[in-house]
C-alpha cells in the first residue's frame, strides 16, 4: 500500500450560471493513509504454480469464461472431469447442430435448488455469471438469497477456491434451518476441476449435494433441471438403501402413486389424480420435487410418467430403483386414451377397468375439445419440453400445426408424440435452433407464431401474431378436460389480432430498421459514397485472403 500517493486535485463546483466547473484545487489532494490504495509504480504480477495444468493455466489467465467452447471443454477434461463430461454428452446429446440459443442452463438448476424448502444453493463461478443468475432467478420469483463463493486466478489453480468452498458449506449447514445445501460449479470452475465430489457427503445431518453445470456440457436451461433433480433422487435412493428414511409431511398413500417426471401448470398432477382414481392409483409427487422427503415417496411409487420426456439422469435413478417409466401424457383425447392404457398395463390391471377409466374421461374431454375450437395454421416452439404435448392438443382442437421445434432432444418418452404428430403432417425438429423456428415461420407465414422470445420478436416484425410459449402457453393446465379447453381462448384472440398487426406494421414502417435503428431527433445523414467505398476495401479485403489460402 502506499502511504498518501500524491495527486492532482480538482475541485468541482457551479459557476453563476448553474454550470458544472471543475478546477485545479488550491493544493495537491493525498489520500488518506487508510483509503487502500494499491500502489501501482510497480505492476502487481501472480505466477501460476508450475503443475497446472496448462489448459488451466489459459482458462485461468488467458480469458476465464470468454475462452470458449472447446478450450473450456479440453481444459475441464484435462483437469479430469471427462466422466462427467461424457456422461452429460450421453444424457443430452447435442446433435444436429452445436446447441439451441438458450438462456445460461445454469438458471434451471438453480431454480429447482431455489423452489425446494429447507435447501440452499452455493453459486461458484465467474462473478459476472453469479449476478445474471441471481438476477433472473430473483425475477422469476426466488424469495430467498443465493450464495455466492468468489475466486481470483490465485485461488482458482492452487485448490484454494476448494477449500473456501468447503468452508462456506460448513458455515452454511444448520440443521434446524436446512436439510440439504445444493453447490454449483458454473463454466470456470468446472473447466479447472473443481472437485465438488470431495465435499462431505452430510454436515450435521444437513446433505451436501454438489453438481458440475457448465455451458459447454448442458445444452439447455430444462435439461439442468434435470441435472440437480437426478443427483437428489441418487442421494435419496441411497439413503433409502442404507436404511430407514424419515415419511413425507403429507403422509404415505393408501393406493399405489405414479411419480411425475416434469414441472407442470399447478392444476395439471391434482388432474391427472383425479383420472388414476378409478384405476385405484394416486398421483405422487412431481419432480423436481419441493422438499427432500418427497423425493423418498417419488422412488416408492409403482410407476413413474414422464411427462416431461427429457429428463434422462431422473429416469436412470427411477430405473435403478426397478420402476417402469411410461412417456406421453394424458394430453387430448388420443393421448388421454393410450397413456391410460399404458398405465393400466404397467400396475397389469384388468382391460375392463381400464376400459372403465376411459370411458369416464374421453367423453369430457372431446366435448371439451369441441366447445373451444381453434381455426387458423399455427407454428409453435419453444424450449420447455412440453412443445410437442402443446402441439398434440392444438391439433385436436382443430388447428393446423405444421412445424413444431423443441429446443430438448430427442427421447425414447417422446417417441408417442413425435409419431402421432408425424402422422397428422408434422415436421418434428429436436435440438431446434432459433433459426429453424424463424425459417420455419417466414416459409409458412402461419396466422399465428408461438415460440420463444427472440422468436416472438421476429414473428412481430413480419406483422404475424406471436405469443410466448413460456409465459402464455405452458403456463395453463394441458391434462385431461381441463387442458382441452385451456388454450383455445389465448389463442384465438391472438389470432383475431392479425389485422391490427398488419395496420402496426404498416404504421412503423421503416422505423428502427437499418438507417434509422436507436432514437434520432431528425432523419439520419446518409453518405451512400463512403459505403460503396467501404464496400470496396471490404471485398478487396476478402479477395486478398481467399488468394493467401490458395498459396
Amino acid at each position: 500500500m502506499s502511504e498518501g500517493l500524491g495527486r492532482d486535485g480538482y475541485e468541482v463546483a457551479y459557476d453563476e450560471n448553474g454550470e458544472v466547473q471543475i478546477v485545479p484545487a488550491d493544493k495537491d489532494v493525498k489520500a488518506p493513509a487508510d483509503l487502500g490504495i494499491i500502489d501501482v509504480s510497480s505492476p502487481i504480477t501472480f505466477e501460476v504454480p508450475k503443475d497446472a495444468p496448462a489448459e488451466v493455466k489459459e482458462i485461468a489467465l488467458e480469458g476465464g469464461c470468454s475462452a470458449g467452447t472447446a478450450q473450456m471443454e479440453a481444459a475441464a477434461r484435462a483437469a479430469g472431469k471427462s466422466d462427467i463430461l461424457d456422461q452429460y454428452a450421453a444424457d443430452y446429446p447435442q446433435g444436429p447442430h452445436d446447441k439451441p440459443q438458450s438462456m445460461c442452463p445454469a438458471f434451471g438448476s438453480l431454480r429447482v435448488g431455489l423452489r425446494m424448502k429447507r435447501t440452499a444453493t452455493i453459486l461458484s463461478g465467474s462473478a459476472c455469471c453469479v449476478y445474471g443468475l441471481s438476477f433472473v432467478s430473483h425475477f422469476y420469483g426466488a424469495r430467498r438469497s443465493v450464495g455466492y463463493v468468489p475466486f481470483n486466478s490465485e485461488t482458482l489453480v492452487t485448490g484454494k477456491l476448494f477449500e473456501d468452498i468447503r468452508e462456506a458449506v460448513h458455515d452454511i449447514a444448520d440443521p434446524e434451518k436446512l436439510d440439504s445445501v445444493v453447490v454449483t460449479n458454473l463454466c470456470v470452475p468446472t473447466a479447472s476441476g473443481v472437485p465438488l465430489r470431495l465435499l462431505p457427503k452430510e454436515i450435521n445431518g444437513v446433505r451436501i449435494v454438489g453438481i458440475d453445470v457448465p455451458g459447454f456440457g448442458i445444452p439447455t436451461h430444462a435439461e439442468a433441471k434435470d441435472v440437480l433433480a437426478g443427483a437428489m433422487l441418487n442421494y435419496a435412493r441411497e439413503e433409502i438403501e442404507a436404511g430407514p428414511v424419515p415419511m413425507p409431511a403429507s403422509g404415505k398413500s393408501d393406493r399405489p402413486t405414479v411419480s411425475l417426471l416434469g414441472e407442470m401448470f399447478p392444476a395439471d398432477p391434482m388432474v391427472i389424480g383425479q383420472m388414476l382414481a378409478p384405476l385405484g392409483l394416486a398421483a405422487g409427487p412431481v419432480v423436481p420435487c419441493r422438499e427432500w422427503r418427497e423425493l423418498y415417496a417419488a422412488l416408492d411409487c409403482g410407476a413413474v410418467a414422464a411427462i416431461h420426456p427429457f429428463y434422462t439422469a431422473s429416469v436412470r435413478e427411477f430405473q435403478a430403483a426397478g420402476r417402469p417409466v411410461i412417456g406421453s401424457a394424458p394430453v387430448g383425447l388420443d393421448g388421454t386414451r393410450n397413456w391410460l392404457a399404458n398405465i393400466g398395463e404397467a400396475f397389469n390391471l384388468p382391460a375392463d377397468q381400464i376400459a372403465a377409466a376411459q370411458n369416464q374421461f374421453l367423453p369430457m374431454i372431446k366435448e371439451a375439445l369441441a366447445a373451444t375450437p381453434i381455426k387458423g395454421t399455427i407454428t409453435l416452439s419453444g424450449y420447455e419440453g412440453s412443445e410437442l404435448l402443446v402441439a398434440r392438443l392444438l391439433i385436436e382442437s382443430g388447428a393446423e400445426v405444421p412445424y413444431v421445434g423443441t429446443a430438448c432432444p430427442k427421447t425414447p418418452w417422446s417417441a408417442d408424440d413425435a409419431a402421432w404428430l408425424e402422422a397428422k403432417g408434422v415436421q418434428v425438429k429436436y435440438r431446434a435452433s432459433l433459426e429453424d423456428d424463424c425459417a420455419a415461420m417466414e416459409a409458412i407465414k402461419p396466422d399465428l407464431a408461438i415460440g420463444t422470445t427472440p422468436v416472438v420478436q421476429k414473428g412481430k416484425e413480419l406483422g404475424i401474431p406471436s405469443l410466448y410459449f413460456t409465459n402464455l402457453i405452458s403456463a395453463r393446465p394441458l391434462m385431461g378436460a381441463a387442458g382441452a379447453g385451456s388454450l383455445a381462448q389465448v389463442v384465438n384472440a391472438a389470432i383475431g389480432n392479425k389485422d391490427r398487426m398488419a395496420n402496426m406494421r404498416e404504421f412503423f414502417e421503416g422505423v428502427g430498421n437499418a438507417d434509422t435503428a436507436g432514437v434520432w431527433e431528425k432523419s439520419p445523414n446518409l453518405h451512400p459514397n463512403f459505403r460503396t467505398t467501404n464496400l470496396k476495401k471490404l471485398e478487396r479485403a476478402a479477395k486478398a485472403a481467399k488468394a493467401a489460402e490458395m498459396i
